[in-house]
């Protein structure tokens, strides 16, 4: 009963998300065990993994809890690797986290020229002959998404990051994005279409 009742809380977005204050001083320390993949200040130095310097606490914290419920056995989002990193982790620690990595500044990307024509076409008109809808709906003009219905920040973004979540969310891999949201404008997306949209997005500001 008690798993029945997580994971319906879980699809509503309440478990563990505003629960807890975060206190950015406190995630800092916090964070040493997260600067060997995301960077000291969240701006990973590799591109598998995401940067998280800026993005909304509430989306970074959304992500964790959805981590460790996954870990657990229940709905989330699953990441073999995240999954050991998570399970300590309390949910004062959870929002402690965010709110440092919130606070630190994202490094901008710079956008191809060779992209601009079509990513802003597809960013912001999509395509209505497939259904696609626009992405500035949700993630915004400059790509800062929307921190109280959790849409995450995308500008400054690795785009090999960007391939692989849209890849994941196309091949349902990935699919903690509330009511499939993601899923179903991933499925419509050529390869191009997320390769010329990764590029696009990531250096919006």
């Amino acid at each position: 009963m008690k798993k029945i009742v997580f994971t319906l809380a879980l699809m509503l977005g309440v478990v563990g998300v505003a629960q807890a204050q975060g206190d950015a001083e406190a995630g800092k320390a916090k964070a040493a065990t997260c600067a060997a993949c995301h960077g000291a200040d969240g701006n990973s130095p590799t591109d598998m993994y995401p940067k998280l310097a800026g993005q909304h606490a509430s989306y970074l914290e959304k992500q964790l809890v959805e981590f460790k419920a996954a870990a657990s056995g229940g709905a989330g989002r699953s990441n073999a690797i995240m999954a050991g990193m998570v399970m300590p982790l309390s949910e004062q620690d959870m929002a402690d986290l965010a709110a440092y990595f919130a606070s630190e500044s994202v490094t901008p990307v710079a956008v191809s020229e060779d992209v601009i024509e079509q990513g802003s076409a597809l960013y912001q008109g999509g395509d209505i002959e497939r259904g696609i809808t626009a992405c500035i709906a949700c993630h915004g003009p400059r790509g800062e998404g929307l921190e109280s219905a959790k849409f995450p920040r995308i500008s400054g973004q690795h785009p090999a990051y960007v391939v692989a979540q849209l890849k994941a969310f196309r091949a349902g891999e990935r699919e903690n994005d509330p009511n499939g949201m993601m899923r179903d404008i991933a499925k419509k997306l050529t390869d191009e279409d997320i390769e010329v949209l990764s590029q696009y997005v990531v250096g919006l500001r």
